[in-house]
């Protein structure tokens, strides 16, 4: 065995252990399992939303971007500041919302205010659809880490089953406080490695972080500034703006925000994260420093940039302990992601098939279905090709055409009706989807401006979404005036 391999070892088995151990003297109800008794304060609820930040994502997707891409990487810094100034005042009403009404998941949230069922099934829908890519991300990232940190001992698929196992095992007998108690490990040991890489790689190749930007200018001119065409300022705002719009949306961070005791902690939170996203830049220091170092890597294989360099500038030992690291990247959000799919099958499929299912049928069917939402991600992860944060837009693409709807939802006069709500987030979806399965782009259009041409394609859905979403809301909305005056 090399030494690498204790250490990976260690991570995932102090994982099974916190998961398992977080559930001492709790009843795990449907109210527990899912949204920890509606009882976490500032640490827990700050850990949970900051694991939507420090993910397999940010540890291997962030620094291959900046690898792979060069400055177009910096949206990944800028976005979630954007979505935490959001959340303080979107997330107090919210949560007002769903501890009055004892809510669950996202979708609860849209059957109760816009009194419709049908509707809930959308929003499940489209939930599932874009959690299962983000859990094959976090799979994907998985496999990577383990195979490149443990020198090819342990292949990347035997390392998705394990994973895949671990953390299915602890989210069935811990839900959403195995997840907490995990990210206590995670985020402890992620801030201390990654402030540590993205400082002595650049010191140690280039003497410095003005050397290395000035190496990598030399070699690459331009590439640390956005292009003109392409990933340009005008695709860097559009997904900025279309990923802080998201960020919410994605409904584990969403049930995250139930978890809380009070609307206080949610305050707190969004004065303190958008200064734990200052903690990216290392990430992408770490990446400009490999672009020179390990040249070569391109596709998918830019996501390898930051082990490539571990494996080539540390003794085993270290690499493993950035493998112990990063396997818990994968785990902590992996559960959420798979105890939030879980749910939204079990409470608002299931149940609206079955009104009559109460909250302990509802809570054993969500335990009995996370093997199997781990059985289906494994599957696409190990069919799937596409670079983390590809795999990581799509799905951004998806949920953030619950956003007009639900932000509608929290206005004193609501303009949205069910049937709007509706058809809005099923144009903007079956927009994203035409996108994404034709393979089409902006770029094909030549008629359009190069402006257009580089917007992000879930913006344009976006928009398609909230003008369908005001024209048949104002058209139902107008129908069953006159059916009220005769009622009247």
């Amino acid at each position: 065995m090399n030494g690498a391999l204790p250490f990976i070892a260690a991570a995932a088995l102090l994982a099974l252990a916190l998961g398992f151990l977080a559930r001492r003297g709790k009843d795990m109800n449907l109210e527990q399992w899912t949204v920890g008794g509606r009882g976490f304060g500032a640490l827990f609820v700050f850990l949970l939303l900051a694991g939507e930040i420090y993910t397999t994502f940010t540890f291997l997707g962030g620094s291959g971007y900046a690898y792979g891409k060069g400055a177009p990487a910096y949206y990944i810094l800028a976005y979630g500041t954007l979505a935490y100034v959001l959340s303080y005042f979107m997330l107090p009403p919210i949560w007002r919302y769903a501890k009055e009404n004892r809510l669950y998941s996202q979708s609860d949230f849209f059957v109760s205010k816009y009194d419709s069922s049908a509707l809930g099934v959308l929003v499940a829908l489209v939930d599932i659809v874009a959690l299962i890519p983000y859990l094959v991300l976090q799979f994907k990232g998985l496999g990577i880490i383990v195979e490149i940190a443990g020198y090819g001992a342990i292949s990347s698929t035997v390392a998705i089953w394990i994973g895949a196992i671990i953390v299915a095992a602890y989210v069935m007998v811990s839900g959403v406080h195995g997840s907490a108690w995990t990210s206590v490990a995670k985020d402890t040991m992620i801030l201390a490695i990654v402030i540590f890489l993205g400082l002595y790689l650049p010191i140690h190749y280039y003497g410095g972080l003005g050397p290395m930007f000035e190496a990598i200018e030399k070699a690459k001119p331009g590439f640390t500034v956005l292009p003109a065409h392409g990933e340009s300022l005008w695709w860097f705002s559009s997904t900025v703006l279309l990923t802080a719009l998201g960020f919410f949306m994605w409904p584990h961070s969403f049930g995250s925000i139930y978890t809380a005791k009070s609307a206080t902690v949610l305050r707190k939170n969004a004065f303190l994260l958008p200064l734990y996203q200052l903690i990216l830049l290392f990430v992408f220091f770490v990446g400009f420093a490999a672009s020179l170092q390990v040249p070569g890597l391109t596709g998918s294989n830019i996501d390898l940039a930051l082990f490539k360099l571990s494996v080539k500038t540390f003794d085993p030992w270290f690499v493993g302990v950035i493998g112990a690291t990063g396997v818990l990247t994968a785990l902590v959000p992996g559960s959420m992601i798979l105890m939030t799919a879980a749910t939204l099958i079990a409470n608002n499929l299931y149940r609206a098939v079955n009104p009559s299912a109460d909250d302990v049928q509802v809570a054993w069917l969500a335990k009995l279905l996370v093997p199997l939402v781990a059985l289906v991600a494994v599957f696409f992860t190990l069919k799937g090709g596409e670079t983390i944060v590809a795999l990581l837009l799509m799905g951004y693409s998806f949920v953030t055409q619950l956003f007009p709807s639900l932000i509608l939802s929290l206005a004193q006069r609501n303009i949205a009706t069910r049937e709007g709500a509706a058809a809005g987030i099923i144009a903007g979806v079956a927009t994203v989807a035409a996108v994404s399965l034709s393979g089409a782009s902006l770029h094909k259009l030549a008629w359009l401006p190069a402006q257009i041409q580089d917007l992000n394609i879930g913006i344009i859905a976006l928009v398609v979404n909230f003008i369908v979403l005001v024209v048949v809301s104002l058209a139902t909305r107008r129908a069953e005036a006159p059916a009220r005056a005769a009622a009247e």
